[in-house]
């Protein structure tokens, strides 16, 4: 089975906020989720009515992408900051000059040393879920883009959740599992040389959760599995290899082909997913390819 792609839909919507209403058009992608908005200049100022499309859209379809968006890290801090506070990354090292709520995820080396996180999405993951509160979503801003590669795939928990066989539910159902940002941060240390030695005060902030392993959507009521291979490291409650042998099972299923959207960076993209709803991936770029990013990330709450 083929993963989706950023194809705009032939089909009919899936949702009843699709088509020209206003300014711009929400347009479902022919793909697992996902919608694309175009028509639409976050540069200039958003109206109460336009809000509240984006972020019914942004409930609907997980993800949606805005096109050809020429804005300024300052515009993207603001609309970002119109659906909540905003995380600082941990990895301080890479912050926007300026803008400490921008995380710059890049390959680029500038005289010998990283500009920005390079292996950023190296593992299916959820961004922050080994914090207390977790992200609502992130934004990610294509400055750079590489002539190939590059893409990232994002994969639909709720989907995942509702397809898993009776006796993983079974298994899953009210228990909590650890997430810890530290669980493969070793192992990608000796991959590259993208990730720094972090200081005790670092260290500090990310110190190990215990979250849902299906949590409940605060907005849509919707279930959604809550588990990943990069941060989640074991069931609470059961035997090491149990627990093991679990999350192997879960990590599998959530990323079948028929759960993934896949998306082909184009120029002045804008993309915001819902880290409540999904994983994601990055695919890699070619190491002789630049490509340089600028991530937000929204604070969202308490999983339930």
């Amino acid at each position: 089975m083929t993963i989706g792609t950023q194809t705009a839909a032939a089909a009919p919507a899936r949702a009843p906020h699709s088509g020209q209403a206003g300014t711009f058009e929400i347009r479902p992608l022919d793909a697992p989720l996902g919608a694309e908005i175009v028509g639409l200049d976050l540069s200039e100022p958003l109206s109460a009515e336009d809000f509240a499309r984006i972020h019914r859209a942004h409930l609907d379809y997980h993800v949606v992408v805005f096109r050809d968006q020429r804005i300024t890290p300052a515009q993207q801090i603001a609309f970002s900051r119109r659906f909540g506070p905003l995380q600082i990354h941990v990895l301080n090292q890479f912050q926007l000059a300026g803008h400490p709520e921008i995380l710059i995820v890049s390959n680029v080396l500038k005289d010998g040393k990283p500009i920005g996180l390079g292996d950023a999405g190296h593992f299916w993951h959820s961004d922050l879920s080994y914090k207390e509160k977790p992200s609502l979503g992130s934004l990610l801003h294509a400055q750079e883009l590489p002539a190939e590669g590059g893409d990232t795939l994002f994969a639909n928990m709720h989907t995942a959740w509702d397809t898993l066989p009776a006796h993983l539910k079974a298994a899953v159902e009210g228990r909590k599992a650890e997430h810890t940002y530290l669980a493969k941060y070793a192992e990608l240390q000796q991959r590259s040389p993208w990730r720094p030695n972090l200081t005790p005060e670092q260290i500090a902030q990310v110190a190990p959760v215990l979250q849902p392993v299906v949590r409940t959507h605060p907005e849509t009521g919707r279930r959604a599995l809550f588990v990943s291979e990069h941060f989640t490291t074991r069931i609470a409650g059961l035997p090491e290899d149990e627990s093991r042998d679990l999350l192997a099972q879960l990590f599998a299923h959530s990323v079948r082909p028929e759960h993934v959207y896949r998306h082909q960076w184009q120029p002045h993209d804008l993309v915001f997913w819902d880290n409540r709803s999904l994983l994601h991936l990055a695919a890699g770029t070619p190491d002789h390819l630049r490509r340089v990013m600028y991530r937000t990330t929204i604070e969202g709450d308490l999983p339930l």
